[in-house]
């Protein structure tokens, strides 16, 4: 049984596809967001709305401020999904 964030992680992971046509094999825990994945900041205000759709929840951009790595959107989603 997987476990919520592999869970979340897996929904990031076809978001990037659905997205921005990344291959998913590109998309690791680890990889950053800017460097690894050429997503830009206009890519980034996308994938928080998505991410609002996905979850039903409205986050407010500053919630992703910090955000660098995949797992840190992982992250993030999962601590605003909980509360």
């Amino acid at each position: 049984m997987m476990n919520k964030q592999e869970d979340t992680f897996q929904q990031v992971v076809a978001l990037f596809e659905e997205l921005f046509e990344l291959d998913p094999a590109r998309v690791k825990p680890d990889s950053n967001l800017y460097n690894d994945l050429d997503i830009d900041s206009i890519d980034a205000v996308d994938l928080v709305v998505e991410l609002r759709k996905m979850t039903g929840i409205k986050i407010k951009p500053e919630d992703f401020k910090s955000v660098r790595t995949v797992n840190d959107i992982v992250e993030q989603v999962d601590k605003l999904t909980a509360e």
